[in-house]
């Protein structure tokens, strides 16, 4: 039996990787499943707030700092099935680690910076620079592509194969949007913030206007 081909395609959340500086694709991190909640939240920058100049109280400073939150889960076991088949055989050997090591290796300083930096100190450089992570973008749809710093990882393996190869896992992301405030207008990253906001606003426009009658009143006093 064919499948229906008029069927919609389900598409994936992920994470895209990009060279801070030239903005070239490093990497993309497609998650292998949705997960079944997406939470969200805001801390507000008002100028007014935490006591103040009350005549400030309506003014914001910034944009608030907005967090996400999920739980995805990724595994091999049906790869394993069928070994022998292009990406499988990897899922075989291997198990779950590339997958993981993909989500990891974002939060890690490369090893040949780590080693350049160990050997520039040992020949007395004095200043020596943290190493600038990939720009790092979260998709989910085309409404969301928002430029994150990964605040929370947490892996919980919950299967493993005979090589002791994890083929199950639980993996719990935590982000933090970057701002303008953050990035700056002249970075590839508050652009696409920039980007990301006006799609905010443009979505807004889309609700249609309430009156005061599901309030109960008549209007404002």
């Amino acid at each position: 039996m064919t499948p229906f081909t008029r069927s919609p395609r389900l598409l994936k959340g992920g994470l895209v990787l990009l060279d801070p500086t030239t903005s070239a694709v490093r990497r993309i991190v497609v998650l292998q499943y949705n997960p079944d909640t997406l939470t969200r939240s805001f801390q507000i920058q008002a100028v007014g707030q935490d006591g103040g100049d009350r005549s400030e109280a309506f003014r914001i400073k910034a944009p608030p700092v907005e967090s996400y939150k999920l739980e995805a889960e990724i595994d091999v076991t049906d790869q394993l099935e069928l070994p022998d088949q292009g990406q499988n055989s990897v899922a075989t050997e291997l198990g779950l680690h590339p997958q993981l090591a993909a989500l990891e290796t974002i939060i890690y300083p490369p090893s040949e910076r780590l080693l350049e930096n160990n050997r520039l100190a040992k020949a007395g450089t004095l200043e020596i620079a943290p190493v600038e992570s990939p720009l790092t973008l979260f998709v989910w749809s085309k409404t969301r592509i928002v430029p994150v710093r990964l605040t929370e990882l947490s892996v919980t393996e919950e299967a493993f194969d005979p090589a002791l190869n994890p083929i199950r896992a639980k993996v719990s992301l935590g982000m933090r949007v970057l701002s303008v405030h953050d990035l700056g207008f002249d970075h590839k990253g508050g652009d696409l913030y920039m980007g990301y906001q006006k799609e905010k606003e443009r979505l807004a426009t889309k609700l249609a206007g309430a009156g005061f009658g599901p309030l109960g009143i008549g209007g404002v006093p």
